[in-house]
């Protein structure tokens, strides 16, 4: 059973203080990139430590999390693994960002059939997650150069994430469309598509006052915003879902799935058509979060209040 709600978050991750500094990113950036990913690991221990012991909201929503991926309540371990792999994940950015696959060793499933796709008709979206890291799917566009991937987000986040990636590399800016009310923004998207290019949208949040869908996820009520579902059914273009699963060590698994094709759905089917769109969406991230329950990267209460 679905609704369709407004969620003024008050207390949600987009009013959320950020806890680093441009500053100490561009100093682990600078230490990681002379010193190398090892050498830089071993200061993830301590950040990953010092989040685990004094982020008690972040740590009271991953215990909320982990006890409904997991079916019990987790061991310590286990939490502090989940924080480990969001550390590693922020911190593999340096590398990543700066071109540096070669670092990596990445198994990609499900790139052909997406491609035959796209080969029929023009660019997609591809709808991704906290799950994971999105810069590890840029490895797409390294093993094939032509491939050109674009980062489609709200205004507000376009500006913290452009100064966080400026710090790390300031060519990466280049790769984000700001969504915004300007028709612009929407007729620049549109020309990615039609040109073969491959627009990516994190669709399991919402900045503030968007109309969201209310789902079963993980056993409870979850709302997860319309607005990435609405654009893809508004420029009639297929849908992708797009996880970077981190598997440990510097493996990383790529995964594309088809979600929704948005290509023929008339304007009476479209708001069944998103529905539909959002609960497969949320019941295949609900898949991978039992496959790697440590990849959940939403350190916010998620669930809808009961």
């Amino acid at each position: 059973m679905t609704e369709t709600a407004a969620w003024h978050s008050d207390s949600g991750w987009s009013r959320r203080r950020e806890r680093g500094s441009l500053l100490l990113l561009r100093l682990m950036a600078l230490f990681s990139k002379r010193m190398g990913r090892r050498a830089g690991r071993t200061v993830l221990y301590l950040i990953a430590t010092y989040f685990f012991l004094f982020a008690p909201r972040a740590r009271r929503a991953s215990l909320d999390y982990l006890r409904r991926v997991l079916g019990r309540r987790p061991r310590a371990s286990e939490r502090f693994r989940q924080v480990m792999s969001f550390a590693t994940t922020i911190h593999d950015r340096v590398y990543l960002l700066n071109g540096r696959f070669d670092l990596f060793d990445f198994e990609v499933v499900g790139e052909e059939e997406m491609r035959e796709h796209l080969r029929a008709g023009g660019g997609a979206f591809l709808l991704g997650a906290h799950l994971g890291s999105f810069e590890a799917t840029r490895a797409i566009g390294w093993r094939r150069p032509v491939t050109r991937v674009v980062m489609m987000m709200y205004e507000h986040n376009a500006h913290k994430i452009n100064a966080a990636l400026t710090a790390i590399n300031p060519a990466a800016t280049a790769d984000v469309v700001t969504l915004s009310d300007n028709p612009l923004a929407m007729l620049k998207v549109q020309d990615l598509l039609a040109e073969g290019a491959f627009v990516g949208m994190l669709a399991d949040r919402t900045p503030g006052e968007e109309r969201t869908e209310t789902v079963t996820f993980l056993g409870g009520a979850a709302r997860f915003p319309t607005g990435p579902w609405r654009i893809a059914a508004l420029l009639g273009r297929p849908t992708f879902l797009m996880l970077g699963l981190y598997l440990g060590g510097n493996r990383y698994r790529v995964v594309f799935e088809p979600l929704a094709d948005f290509t023929t759905v008339t304007r009476s089917e479209r708001e069944a058509a998103i529905r539909a769109a959002i609960a497969r969406y949320a019941g295949r991230l609900e898949h991978y979060c039992r496959e790697h329950p440590d990849n959940w990267f939403n350190f916010f209460e998620f669930w809808a209040r009961e």
